[in-house]
C-alpha cells in the first residue's frame, strides 16, 4: 500500500478507479472508500489529492476533455489537408467523450446532476482550449487558400458549438447506446460545416 501510494502516477491510479466504480456503482453509491479500496490505498491518500468525491469525478471529466485537446492537437499538427483535419477533429472532440463514458452512460445523468454546477464553468474552458487548436488550423487554411475563413477565432466556436448538442452531456440514454448513429450525424454537421469554409470557384470553372 505504501510503494503504491508514493507512486508518481497516484493521481491517474485514482481516477482510473473511479472510471470502474463509475460503472459499477454510479456516482451516488460509489464512496472514497470504494475508490481507495480499489486503488489499493488509504481513504486518507485520496484526501490528499482530492478534497471530495465530487472534486475525484470533476477530475476525472477534466482528464477526458484534456486528452481531447491532446489528440485534436497531434491532428491539428499533421500534413493532411486542412478540410480532412478539421474533420477529423470534429469527430474526435465528439467520438472521444462519447467512447470514454460508454460503459457508464446509464448513470452518466446521475453524474451530471452532481457535479453540474462546477462542470458549467469547466466546460468552457475546455472548449475554449479545443476552440484555439481549430483556430490555429483555420488560420493556416486561410493562409495557404485552402479555406474562406476571414475570422478565424470566431469560426472556431462556431466549429464546437454546433458539434456541441452530440456531447454525451447532451444526449439521453437511449442516444448514449447508438454510436453508429451519433457518428453519422457528427459526420454530416462537420462536412456541412467545412463545405461552408472551402473558397467558392470561379465562375470560369464552372460547367
Amino acid at each position: 500500500m505504501r510503494h503504491i501510494a508514493r507512486r508518481s502516477d497516484i493521481r491517474d491510479l485514482i481516477l482510473d478507479a473511479v472510471d470502474v466504480l463509475l460503472a459499477r456503482f454510479g456516482y451516488k453509491k460509489m464512496t472514497m472508500e470504494d475508490i481507495a479500496r480499489q486503488v489499493g490505498i488509504g481513504k486518507g491518500t485520496i484526501y490528499l489529492h482530492f478534497p471530495s468525491k465530487e472534486e475525484v469525478v470533476l477530475a476525472h471529466i477534466d482528464r477526458i476533455a484534456g486528452t481531447v485537446v491532446r489528440k485534436i492537437g497531434e491532428i491539428a499538427g499533421s500534413s493532411e489537408p486542412v478540410d480532412r483535419r478539421l474533420r477529423r477533429m470534429l469527430l474526435l472532440r465528439v467520438l472521444h467523450r462519447f467512447d470514454s463514458v460508454a460503459h457508464y452512460s446509464q448513470s452518466l445523468g446521475e453524474v451530471l446532476s452532481a457535479v453540474r454546477a462546477a462542470l458549467i464553468v469547466r466546460r468552457q474552458e475546455y472548449f475554449e482550449k479545443e476552440a484555439a487548436v481549430f483556430e490555429g488550423v483555420l488560420r493556416e487554411g486561410a493562409r495557404l487558400g485552402a479555406l474562406d475563413c476571414p475570422d478565424p477565432r470566431t469560426t472556431s466556436f462556431v466549429l464546437i458549438q454546433s458539434t456541441n448538442s452530440l456531447l454525451p452531456f447532451s444526449l439521453s440514454p437511449r442516444e448514449l447506446g447508438r454510436r453508429e448513429e451519433v457518428e453519422g450525424e457528427v459526420g454530416r454537421i462537420a462536412d456541412l460545416l467545412i463545405k461552408g469554409l472551402l473558397p467558392s470557384r470561379p465562375a470560369s470553372w464552372t460547367r
